[in-house]
């Protein structure tokens, strides 16, 4: 708070008691319970000049970014307000932060750090008793309670009907022409496009290798990498060359340390939504359906084009980490060697001791995609499933796999169209899309009109969908020396 703060709480504090808004991170919970709610008020004006640190929406994406770090949800209010000091006016833009579910240690660090960077002598922290209801309408309740797939499926979704019904087909035992045994419930799950966003502006493992590239670790990688990287615009081909070039870049890194990677690289927000960290990617609909298929017994695979390590940390850091095991994730495979040996030609050639680490080398082994996930499946599954979900041709041989005439159970293959251009960056066309996947024997799924809700509150498509990277340049002799 800078020197006239304590003037523009009183407009502030004025207004923070009739706003009401909760966090995002409590979303989720259900019912009526006491809590602490913690408000901040968050000066932008430099305590030493009281002029601006930052323009004001540079200083909504740093608060962003440190609440990011600190808490699970937050809600931020803009205020403004001004006071005269010595015959001078001066005006303040102030955020305001409420939180919930939290701590006031984890407040005071998250405080700490907010000081240090809005350059202020201290900020105001209130703490207020509070009581909070998510009430959603009796008659909402009751229906949704009971008919699955109606929170995230529209009403009238033709497609969320055509799953329930499924679903009660095969798992009654009191028809057995028709029933599928506990253990043959194999769904399987594409996962970019299909589970999840692909439109930031393209997939997840895409705009990694680019911020590793170009933003993380350019140290780390060749001229080439750093050039191939640059050069990815939409349109770009996703083919197997460029596969190539991800497993060279994270080269000498153990598959934990790719791991956290992916995860942290997950928390950056992406530029083409609003509201939106990569790995806030989850399609609600989709989610739902996950769990309404786990709670009926069924074995969920994810069979991802992206690399099987990536998949695997994105799995485990989202709304389907309970419903879906590491060893069903299936994905593209980097080649892996036990540190020490990463040019032997042979795995035969050494063996894993107690402390070894597993690196990658830089070498790629396969490309999840078109006929090799029926491959993949048949040799990491051994059976064929039931239910297939997916979103391009990429995957039809995985739809073709699964209802196949030979398959001995009732099977279904479903094919997300990317036709909603509101809530997401859709262009498909879905007259054309939705024809042409019938003609194959799948069910086409709008996103556009099956789809109540895509994504969480607030996430939205930004202006513009694509920015261009920033180039990384070589440091010159003077700027090594300057570092030295």
């Amino acid at each position: 708070m800078n020197r006239g703060g304590r003037n523009i709480l009183l407009l502030v504090m004025t207004f923070a008691l009739v706003w009401t808004a909760w966090t995002v991170g409590l979303s989720e919970t259900k019912g009526t319970y006491t809590d602490q709610q913690y408000v901040l008020y968050v000066g932008t004006n430099d305590k030493d000049t009281n002029q601006p640190v930052f323009t004001q929406t540079e200083a909504m994406e740093k608060l962003r970014g440190i609440l990011v770090d600190h808490f699970g949800g937050y809600t931020i209010q803009e205020a403004h307000g001004g006071w005269q000091a010595e015959g001078t006016l001066y005006q303040e833009y102030t955020l305001v932060v409420y939180l919930s579910d939290t701590t006031l240690e984890q407040v005071h660090a998250a405080a700490d750090e907010i000081i240090e960077t809005f350059r202020q002598s201290s900020i105001l922290i209130q703490t207020n008793p509070t009581t909070t209801e998510f009430y959603s309408g009796a008659a909402e309740k009751t229906e949704a309670a009971e008919l699955p797939l109606s929170e995230y499926w529209t009403p009238d979704s033709a497609v969320a009907a055509s799953l329930r019904d499924y679903v009660t087909l095969v798992t009654d035992p009191e028809k057995p022409e028709t029933f599928i045994p506990v253990e043959d419930r194999i769904a399987v799950f594409d996962m970019d496009g299909t589970l999840t966003c692909e439109t930031y502006y393209t997939y997840y493992d895409t705009m990694m290798f680019i911020e590793y590239c170009l933003k993380d670790h350019p140290e780390r990688v060749s001229d080439e990498l750093r050039q191939a990287a640059a050069e990815i615009r939409p349109g770009y081909l996703a083919d197997e060359s460029l596969a190539r070039n991800f497993a060279k870049a994270f080269a000498g890194m153990t598959v934990e340390e790719f791991s956290q990677y992916a995860v942290e690289f997950g928390k950056k927000e992406t530029a083409s939504f609003v509201n939106m960290r990569y790995i806030d990617n989850f399609y609600l609909p989709m989610v739902e359906l996950v769990k309404y298929l786990y709670d009926h017994q069924f074995t969920i695979y994810v069979i991802s084009g992206t690399e099987r390590t990536t998949t695997r940390a994105i799995v485990a850091n989202s709304p389907i980490r309970d419903f879906v095991t590491p060893n069903h994730v299936i994905g593209t495979d980097f080649e892996v060697k036990v540190k020490g040996y990463e040019t032997e030609s042979s795995n035969l050639n050494f063996k894993y001791v107690n402390g070894d680490e597993l690196v990658l080398t830089g070498g790629f082994i396969q490309k999840n995609l078109n006929g090799n996930k029926a491959i993949y499946i048949e040799r990491e599954i051994g059976q064929r499933p039931v239910l297939a979900f997916g979103n391009s041709g990429s995957d039809t041989s995985m739809m073709n796999y699964t209802i196949d005439s030979r398959n001995p159970y009732p099977a279904q293959a479903y094919m997300v169209v990317a036709d909603d251009s509101v809530r997401e960056w859709g262009k498909q066309d879905w007259a054309q899309k939705s024809a042409d996947y019938e003609t194959k024997g799948y069910i086409p799924v709008s996103m556009a009109n099956d789809f109540a809700q895509i994504y969480e509150d607030g996430i939205m498509p930004a202006t513009e969908q694509y920015q261009e990277p920033v180039p990384y340049e070589t440091p010159g002799e003077e700027d090594l020396q300057n570092a030295a």
